[in-house]
């Protein structure tokens, strides 16, 4: 499916050697951080985590896309692909994880990613908000908003592609069709056959990709940009990939899938996959792929020495940091709080 005009067709230009390889290399790291985490998650290092094993090539794909010195993304609790790619500091994203910060201690103005959203659908009415005060400010920034087959389901997605399609605002809706919504297959909650046809009750274009194909997935995201950034008001992309392991530490995909459905539905991983077109265009060699993972094992034992080393917010942070103007309600919860844990 793909109803996005083609004079946006254009948008990109062909990728050079160098860039293919970042990608590659992109992949890579994310694909052995996403492994480790879980790891991390079976050690005792962070108490909970939801892996995108599979979801590589959508999440660099579409990261790679993003132009940080104007556009902001809006990610869900399984971006982590997308905030490597765009450069956050990762021991600061997985703060979260590890449960020392809601949101992350990355810097969202900074690094023009949005704090964490935990909340099914949360983040795309926030994307949608962000858009419009691009518009009424007459800027050309395009706001990107993840969410998955799952949270499509939800009214605040619906809320959000009206309202960005009557006030034309500039997002990219991005959803990550993983084939579950946590035990629930796509099949079973999305109605009308995809989330990509609904766009079209919104008077919106869509695009349905290979969500598998990094270089397909880029060029997708950057043909919605253009669309966006031109004034042309929202894009739907759906781009269709699997989770291939657990919604998140806490799930046991046993209880609803097999190993052998788990197997024939995901399909060629993305990673590999890569690599061998790679391969076969002479762009990469062995001694390429090597670095590449080699890099990604010290950047990931980088990562774990530096969360490790995170120690707890204090306290006083629950108090200090919910409203600009404290209440005298807060105020007395914040005594009791001290009195009780700091005797003071």
């Amino acid at each position: 499916m793909d109803t996005l005009p083609v004079a946006s067709g254009g948008a990109a230009d062909p990728l050079t050697p160098a860039q293919l390889r970042e990608l590659y290399s992109l992949m890579v790291a994310v694909r052995h951080l996403d492994r480790s985490a879980i790891a991390w998650q079976r050690q005792g290092i962070i108490p909970g985590y939801a892996p995108e094993l599979g979801q590589e090539a959508a999440q660099v794909g579409s990261g790679y896309a993003v132009d940080t010195t104007r556009d902001f993304v809006f990610p869900t609790y399984r971006e982590m692909g997308v905030a490597r790619t765009m450069g956050v500091d990762m021991v600061a994203y997985m703060s979260t994880h590890k449960a020392t910060w809601h949101g992350g201690l990355y810097d969202p103005l900074k690094s023009r990613l949005a704090p964490i959203q935990a909340v099914v659908a949360g983040s795309v009415l926030h994307a949608v908000g962000w858009a419009h005060g691009q518009t009424l400010d007459q800027k050309d920034g395009v706001a990107m908003t993840y969410f998955g087959d799952g949270a499509s389901s939800q009214g605040d997605v619906h809320e959000a592609l009206n309202f960005a399609a009557v006030m034309k605002a500039p997002v990219v809706f991005f959803v990550q069709n993983n084939g579950w919504a946590i035990s629930v297959p796509t099949e079973r909650q999305v109605a009308g056959g995809s989330v990509a046809a609904r766009a079209a009750g919104y008077g919106m274009p869509a695009l349905q990709i290979d969500g598998d194909d990094v270089v397909a997935v880029l060029g997708a995201t950057r043909r919605a940009f253009a669309h966006a950034r031109a004034g042309n008001g929202p894009v739907l992309i759906e781009a269709m990939t699997y989770r291939r392991g657990p919604h998140s530490t806490s799930d046991d995909p046993g209880r609803y899938r097999t190993l052998d459905e788990e197997r024939d539905g995901a399909g060629a991983d993305p990673l590999e996959r890569f690599r061998q077109r790679l391969l076969a265009d002479g762009i990469a060699d062995e001694a390429f792929f090597a670095e590449a993972l080699a890099a990604a094992k010290a950047e990931e034992e980088q990562i774990r020495t530096g969360i490790q080393a995170l120690a707890s917010r204090p306290g006083t942070e629950m108090f200090d940091l919910v409203f600009q103007e404290t209440t005298p309600a807060l105020q007395a919860q914040a005594a009791n709080w001290r009195e009780e844990s700091e005797h003071v």
